[in-house]
């Protein structure tokens, strides 16, 4: 387990309902919110993917609003990856499907 003030990055993928229903801007508004770094974008085949990078329990707290999501979202399932960060990112965007 990382220190809670060392940088990681979180990569997940939420499936459910959860294209559509304002997700992208739901996870971006809570990234810049947290002070986090990344992206997050639709996938084709229908869930939403997420790569943000910050302290732990920061990522910790975005992961509890992926779980739940925007209002209109029924989210059935997050898959989540704990990885080094990179710092490749300067900010958080919604990028194109991929």
């Amino acid at each position: 387990m990382s220190s809670s003030n060392e940088t990681v990055r979180l990569h997940a993928f939420i499936d459910g309902l959860v294209q559509g229903v304002g997700f992208r801007m739901f996870v971006q508004d809570y990234a810049h919110s947290f002070g986090l770094t990344g992206f997050v974008r639709n996938t084709y085949d229908g869930q939403v993917e997420v790569v943000a990078e910050g302290d732990h329990q920061t990522l910790e707290n975005l992961l509890q609003k992926l779980r739940t999501g925007p209002r209109a979202a029924f989210v059935t399932k997050v898959n989540q990856e704990w990885m080094p960060a990179t710092g490749e990112f300067s900010r958080f965007e919604i990028r194109r499907t991929e």
